[in-house]
């Protein structure tokens, strides 16, 4: 095995992280890891370092974090670096001019079956859509986004009550593992991909960016498109509400299907521990908000000190 093959590691958030990290502790020769720039953020505005750039640090790796990724002086730099190897996780999209530089190209771990969930947001939309499982899956890049041909996948279960958050931890762990099978087999010379085109599917689901608008509960759906909906946008950007005037954030909640004696989007609550909210075919009850300029806290707690209007 060519442990010696050169590395360089694209990403930015904390998923990205267990990838890197698996790299570094099986040996491979890491020669430069290429995350966003710091950017200013809290309420002091300090400059914030990238999970990925804290890891790269601690760990003595190069790093380049360039604005722009046509910059002639970002790419002088990265061909210094001789990479035989490219990995993107978490990253945003590469010019040709990067993707293609590496003799062995460039792969990227995906957080989903592909074809299927291609797109920015494949964990939240996965649970929003009700799936039983997701997964994830390494491929070669080119020139479509997330269509390249497949090189290893995974298969992850999504419980019924499972959060974007929770299936985002998983597949971290599993993108990991995935990841080093497929460098591994890169470095020994016998790993060969599958194109999407050759692998039989239905209509391809997909994995669009999520807007503010998509985040709004319609309270006329089926309760479990709005519990889905729930699930698969918390802990961020979190599912939204108007509640007594005011936009309510809810990032928990359980259903009880049954015929609602309130219209759809209408509220019952004993005003010490439940609200429930009205759809179709039952109620779904809140477990913990966040209401419009208070914190996030949990039924009882916004409860105690909410007046109705």
């Amino acid at each position: 095995m060519k442990k010696d093959l050169r590395i360089v590691f694209m990403g930015t958030p904390d998923f990205a992280v267990a990838s890197l990290d698996i790299l570094v502790q099986h040996g491979f020769n890491v020669v430069g890891v290429i995350t966003a720039p710091d950017k200013p953020a809290g309420r002091g505005l300090q400059l914030q370092e990238s999970a990925v750039k804290r890891y790269a640090v601690n760990k003595g790796l190069p790093i380049l974090q360039p604005e722009k990724l046509k910059n002639p002086e970002f790419l002088a730099a990265l061909q210094a670096l001789r990479a035989d190897l490219q990995v993107v996780v978490a990253f945003r999209m590469l010019p040709e001019i990067v993707w293609n530089m590496p003799p062995e190209g460039t792969i990227n771990v995906h957080a989903s079956l592909l074809p299927h969930y291609r797109g920015a947001a494949p964990i939240n939309w996965a649970i929003i859509n009700g799936e039983k499982a997701s997964g994830v899956t390494t491929f070669k890049l080119q020139h479509e986004i997330d269509t390249g041909d497949i090189l290893f996948s995974d298969e992850v279960p999504i419980r019924e009550d499972e959060t974007a958050g929770e299936l985002h931890d998983a597949l971290m762990q599993t993108g990991a593992t995935l990841l080093l099978k497929t460098v591994q087999a890169i470095a020994n010379g016998d790993l060969k991909g599958t194109p999407q085109a050759d692998i039989p599917t239905e209509a391809i689901k997909h994995a669009p960016k999520i807007f503010k608008e998509t985040c709004q509960i319609n309270w006329h759906t089926p309760l479990d498109n709005i519990y889905n909906l729930v699930r698969g946008l918390s802990p961020y950007p979190a599912a939204w509400t108007v509640f007594q005037g005011k936009t309510l954030k809810i990032y928990k909640a359980h259903k009880e299907h049954t015929t609602p004696g309130k219209a759809p989007g209408d509220f019952d609550t004993d005003q010490k521990t439940y609200i429930k909210i009205a759809a179709p075919d039952g109620y779904l009850y809140l477990d913990e908000i966040q209401l419009e300029g208070k914190k996030k806290m949990d039924i009882t707690a916004f409860l105690r000190g909410y007046r109705f209007v």
